[in-house]
């Protein structure tokens, strides 16, 4: 199965485009599991357990665990492994935006996709496509490659004009990336891209020059994308292939001992809304 079909798959089976970001902060995580054992991953399994029938896909941030050193990376294998022998049609995503030299990133995509066992995973493309190879040449697997990000100062460098061909039009970099993601990189059908929530202009124009290519879609919730927009700007012409995420404001919903149910009700009410709308 390509990670194209096993997306279309989830998304059918569960009528949802909700990603949930597994953004599981040590500090935050509940009091009373502070103290326990793996608590971040009994913290994940609480919440993948309260979430499993409501998402498409799940979203851990490497950051999160990679700052706990080794236990950290334990959870996250813990989480990943849990993921695909209780709930292995759900897609995982690893949010790692990495981007290296090909050599080093043989060595990035053995870890995501061998050894935690996920099925996409977020990467920069400023070191051009022969960098990103060891990626895309896993035709199982996605590649959600960065494209207009969430952040607030993503116009820098994103917006900067360029003129692709000698006395062609100039337009922004980000568009640049998306035609050139779409038309030359994706010759294994699983490439993505990975577009703010919070810039909904630019998501319609990305999603016009992408036409069925998954975008992976943060901003929402904490970072106060509009879901409205984000849906009608971010979906193809099927109503599919938006992948919209919210971490924090799911995951952090509540921190007494009721914490997963209170997840589960804001994720119950976000996918209502998401469907509204596609």
């Amino acid at each position: 199965m390509t990670f194209q079909q096993k997306l279309d798959a989830i998304v059918e089976q569960q009528n949802s485009l909700l990603c949930i970001g597994l953004d599981s902060e040590l500090a935050r995580i509940p009091a009373h599991l502070q103290n326990k054992l793996n608590p971040q991953f009994a913290f994940n399994k609480a919440i993948i357990d309260a979430t499993h029938d409501l998402v498409c896909a799940y979203k851990p941030n490497t950051a999160f665990y990679e700052a706990q050193g080794a236990e950290g990376i334990s959870e996250l294998k813990m989480t990943c492994d849990y993921l695909r022998e209780k709930y292995p049609d759900i897609v995982i995503i690893l949010d790692a935006k990495r981007a290296d030299i090909g050599s080093t990133n043989q060595g990035y995509a053995q870890f995501a996709f061998d050894y935690l066992g996920v099925d996409a995973i977020t990467l920069h493309p400023y070191l051009g496509k022969d960098a990103i190879l060891p990626f895309l040449e896993r035709k199982d697997r996605g590649c959600f490659i960065l494209c207009r990000t969430s952040n607030p100062g993503a116009g820098e460098l994103q917006d900067m004009k360029v003129t692709p061909d000698t006395g062609n039009q100039a337009i922004k970099l980000y568009q640049y990336l998306a035609k050139k993601i779409t038309e030359e990189w994706n010759e294994n059908g699983n490439c993505g891209l990975v577009v703010g929530a919070t810039y909904p202009g630019e998501l319609e124009i990305v999603r016009r020059i992408a036409q069925h290519i998954p975008l992976l879609i943060p901003g929402i919730g904490a970072q106060g994308g509009d879901i409205e927009k984000t849906v009608k700007a971010g979906v193809d012409s099927g109503g599919k292939n938006a992948i919209i995420n919210s971490s924090r404001a799911v995951i952090f919903a509540g921190n007494g001992s009721n914490f997963a149910q209170k997840a589960r009700e804001t994720a119950l009410k976000l996918i209502k809304e998401i469907n509204i709308y596609r």
